[in-house]
């Protein structure tokens, strides 16, 4: 009888399993978790020194990514994000350095910022519709990591990791059960110490990019 008993308690085990991890991530407006998955575009607002070549500049390209992002809510007004990531930039040089190939370099730039959820406009305006736009407003920090860096022209490159800070804004839009259209904006102050040559040139960089994303999002 043991036997039985065991083998009818792990199939009950079994048949349960499924249905609490249904439970644990079935769609909700208001559950504590919600990801997103984003198109974005980095645009940085870049400028560059190099140290004894006045009037030295860069241009870095454009990069358009895939993102993923994670919230977490601790009310539902106050909530914590932290967003995943990775570019990859083309540079070349402008002003005093016009003609120059200095390669392309890969940023890593995870990002967590603190947000304020705006829930009341639907009890502001009376609207039903507006009930399900949720417009938020977020600041924190990000570290970026410089890696496979191609040194163009030139025999070496080295970009520093560095801390920046971070402005986001966007809007959610419930599409029911527990499904978002999402659109975001950020911008990262960002700047790091650059070296070519094993330290021959050196000199700083400013990067400041604008990030502009569209996506969908699943809270539970």
């Amino acid at each position: 009888m043991a036997p039985k008993a065991f083998a009818l308690a792990a199939l009950a085990a079994l048949a349960a399993a499924p249905a609490g991890a249904g439970e644990m991530f079935a769609g909700s407006y208001d559950g504590d978790w919600l990801v997103r998955v984003r198109g974005i575009g980095v645009i940085p607002n870049e400028s560059l020194t190099a140290d004894g070549i006045p009037g030295s500049d860069a241009n870095i390209t454009t990069s358009v990514v895939p993102e993923l992002d994670i919230t977490y809510f601790f009310t539902p007004n106050i909530a914590a994000e932290l967003i995943l990531g990775t570019t990859p930039h083309d540079v070349s040089g402008r002003g005093a350095l016009a003609g120059a190939d200095i390669g392309s370099v890969w940023l890593l730039p995870p990002t967590l910022t603190l947000q304020y959820h705006v829930t009341q406009l639907g009890e502001w305006t009376g609207s039903e519709s507006l009930a399900k736009v949720k417009p938020y407003f977020g600041a924190g920090v990000n570290y970026t990591i410089f890696y496979n860096e191609d040194a163009g022209q030139f025999n070496s490159i080295d970009y520093d990791n560095a801390f920046g800070a971070a402005l986001q804004a966007g809007v959610d839009m419930e599409l029911g059960d527990g499904f978002y259209l999402n659109a975001d904006v950020k911008y990262i102050f960002l700047e790091t110490d650059w070296s070519i040559n094993d330290g021959a040139i050196t000199g700083s960089v400013d990067i400041n990019p604008l990030i502009v994303g569209l996506g969908l999002g699943y809270r539970f």
